[in-house]
C-alpha cells in the first residue's frame, strides 16, 4: 500500500506540473512553458525515483520481518513436535511397565490361589482334629461342650462383674474429681463467705412480769380482761403457776407478737380494762404493720435490692414472724439471697438478679389469703402480679421443680435453698420421721447378701455396713457400697448427703490354754 501511495504521489506531481505548463502556454509564454515542463518532468523523475527507492526499502524491510516471523513459527512447531515425541516415548515406557506389572500380578494371584487351597485343606483338617479333641474331652470330663461353655461363661461373668465394678469405681471417682471440682469449689466458697445466725421460733411466747400480782389484774374480774384480750388478738393467754411469767400460745407469730406488745404496753401503763385493751391492741397492730414494712425496707437496703413493689416489701417484712421447720423465714431468705449472689458472681451471671430471686423465693409462704397452692407457684404468681422480671418469676416457681427451669438463675436458687435448709442445725426435724429415715437406711443396707450388720450413724449422714469376710471379697465390697449408694440416691429423700462405708474384716482368734 505504501508503494502505491508513492507512485500515485509521483503521478500527481507530474500532473500538477503539466497543468501549470498548460496555463502558461495558454497565456502565450510557450518558451517559458516548455522550460517549466522540462523542469517539472525532471523534478517528477527525481521524485519518482525517490518514491520508488523508498518503496523498495519498505518492501525489503517488511519481507525481512515476515521471514523472521516464519522462522519463529517453524521453531515453535519444531519444539511442540519434540515434546509430543517425548511424551509418546514416556507413554510407551509406562505402558511397557504396566504390562510387566500385570504379568507379575497374574503370577502372584495364581500363587495366592494355590496357597488359599492349601490353607482351606489345613483348616478342614484342623476342624476335624478339633472335633475329635472335643469328643475326647467330653468323654473324659463327662460334660458336653455346651455345658462346659455355660460354666465358663458364668465364671467369666463373675470375673467381668468384679473387674467392671473396679473400673466403674475408678471412673466415678475420677469423674467426681474432674467434673465436680469447680462446682464443689463454688459451693464451698459460697458457704464459707456467708454466715448467719440461727433463730428457732416456737408456737409459744413467754411474757415476763415483775410480780404474780399482775396476773390477777390481767385476768380481771370474772376473767373479762383476759377474754377481751384473747378476742382482740386471737391469741390464747395461759396464766398458770409459772412464777413471773404468762404464756402466749398461737400458731400465727404475727398475732402472737401483737399480743405480746399489747400486754407489754398495758402492764407498763397499768390501766387494764376491756375498752383500753381494744384501743391498745388496735394501736399495737398498726405499729406492728409499720414495723413489718420497715423490716422489709431495711432488709432490701441491707441486701442492695431496689425497686420492689410496696406489697412485696410488706411480705418480706412478714417473713420475720414466720418459720419453716424451725428456721426463721427471713433469715433463711437473706441467707439464700447472699448465697445466690455469691454463687452467681462465681459463675459469671447477674448477681443482683440472683440475689433478688433468692430473697423472694419463699414469699408464697406469707400471703394474706393463703390459697391452696404450693408456695412456689403462689410466690411466682405474686411476683408476676407485681411486675417482677421473668427470670425472677421462673426462679421462684421452679425452686421445688413445680415448673420447668428456663434460666440459669433458677438452679442456683434451688441449690442455695437446699444448702441453707440442709445444713446441720438449720431446721428442726420431726422425731418420728427422723427415726423412720434411720430405719430405712439400715434396712436398705441389710437388703444385700453377705451383709452381717448395718448401722446409721452421725444423724443418718453415714451408713456403715459390716459384711462377712468369708462370703464377700474386697471387690464385691466395693460393688455393695456402690449399689447401696445408688439405691439411697434413687429411693430415699434426705438432706445433704449420705456416706456409705462397707467394712470387711477378717479376724483370726485362738485360745491358749
Amino acid at each position: 500500500m505504501e508503494i502505491l501511495e508513492l507512485i500515485i504521489g509521483a503521478i500527481v506531481g507530474i500532473g500538477v506540473g503539466a497543468g501549470i505548463a498548460f496555463v502558461l502556454i495558454k497565456k502565450g509564454s510557450e518558451k517559458k512553458a516548455s522550460a517549466i515542463i522540462e523542469d517539472a518532468r525532471a523534478e517528477a523523475e527525481v521524485i519518482k525515483k525517490d518514491k520508488i527507492l523508498q518503496a523498495k526499502e519498505k518492501f525489503l524491510k517488511l519481507k525481512e520481518e515476515h521471514e523472521k516471523t516464519i522462522v519463529q513459527r517453524e521453531k515453535k512447531m519444531s519444539d511442540a513436535e519434540n515434546r509430543v515425541k517425548q511424551k509418546e516415548v514416556t507413554l510407551n515406557n509406562k505402558l511397557h511397565e504396566n504390562n510387566k506389572r500385570e504379568k507379575d500380578y497374574k503370577a502372584k494371584k495364581g500363587h495366592l490361589e494355590k496357597q488359599i487351597e492349601i490353607v482351606d485343606k489345613q483348616k478342614d483338617e484342623l476342624e476335624k482334629n478339633y472335633r475329635k479333641q472335643v469328643e475326647m474331652l467330653e468323654k473324659v470330663s463327662g460334660l458336653s461342650a455346651e455345658d462346659a461353655k455355660e460354666q465358663l461363661v458364668e465364671v467369666l461373668k463373675d470375673e467381668a462383674k468384679t473387674e467392671a465394678m473396679v473400673h466403674i469405681k475408678d471412673t466415678v471417682e475420677e469423674a467426681k474429681i474432674n467434673a465436680n471440682q469447680e462446682a464443689k469449689k463454688v459451693v464451698i466458697q459460697t458457704i464459707q463467705r456467708v454466715a448467719t445466725e440461727q433463730a428457732i421460733d416456737n408456737a409459744v411466747s413467754v411474757f415476763n412480769i415483775d410480780s404474780d400480782d399482775m396476773k390477777g389484774r390481767i385476768i380481771g374480774r370474772e376473767g373479762r380482761n383476759i377474754r377481751a384480750l384473747e378476742a382482740a388478738t386471737g391469741v390464747e393467754i395461759i396464766v398458770d403457776d409459772t412464777p413471773e411469767a404468762i404464756i402466749l400460745s398461737c400458731f400465727d407469730p404475727i398475732r402472737r407478737e401483737s399480743a405480746r406488745l399489747a400486754l407489754h404496753q398495758l402492764v407498763s401503763d397499768g390501766r387494764i380494762h376491756p375498752a383500753r385493751i381494744e384501743e391498745v391492741v388496735r394501736k399495737t397492730q398498726k405499729q406492728l404493720n409499720e414495723e413489718i414494712i420497715d423490716t422489709g425496707k431495711k432488709t432490701c437496703i441491707d441486701l442492695g435490692i431496689h425497686g420492689l413493689h410496696p406489697e412485696l416489701l410488706r411480705m418480706v417484712g412478714r417473713m420475720k414472724y414466720r418459720s419453716s421447720y424451725g428456721q426463721n423465714l427471713l433469715q433463711h431468705s437473706r441467707e439464700v439471697a447472699n448465697l445466690c449472689a455469691t454463687m452467681a458472681s462465681e459463675l459469671g451471671l447477674n448477681a443482683k438478679m440472683a440475689k433478688r430471686a433468692g430473697l423472694l423465693h419463699d414469699i408464697g409462704k406469707v400471703p394474706d389469703d393463703e390459697p391452696e397452692l404450693p408456695h412456689a407457684l403462689l410466690g411466682m404468681k405474686l411476683a408476676e402480679k407485681y411486675k417482677e422480671k421473668a427470670e425472677v418469676c421462673n426462679a421462684i416457681g421452679a425452686h421445688h421443680d413445680e415448673i420447668e427451669m428456663t434460666t440459669l438463675i433458677s438452679p442456683i436458687v434451688q441449690v442455695c435453698d437446699a444448702v441453707s435448709g440442709a445444713r446441720p442445725g438449720a431446721r428442726r426435724e420431726i422425731v418420728e420421721s427422723y427415726i423412720n429415715r434411720i430405719k430405712e437406711l439400715e434396712t436398705l443396707g441389710m437388703s444385700h447378701q453377705g451383709v452381717e450388720k448395718a448401722f446409721a450413724i452421725q444423724a443418718g449422714r453415714e451408713l456403715r455396713v459390716i459384711v462377712e469376710s468369708e462370703k464377700i471379697s474386697d471387690a464385691e465390697a466395693d460393688r455393695i457400697s456402690y449399689d447401696i449408694a445408688q439405691k439411697i440416691q434413687s429411693e430415699m429423700t434426705y438432706p445433704g448427703q449420705v456416706k456409705v462405708t462397707v467394712i470387711r474384716e477378717k479376724r483370726a482368734v485362738n485360745i491358749a490354754k
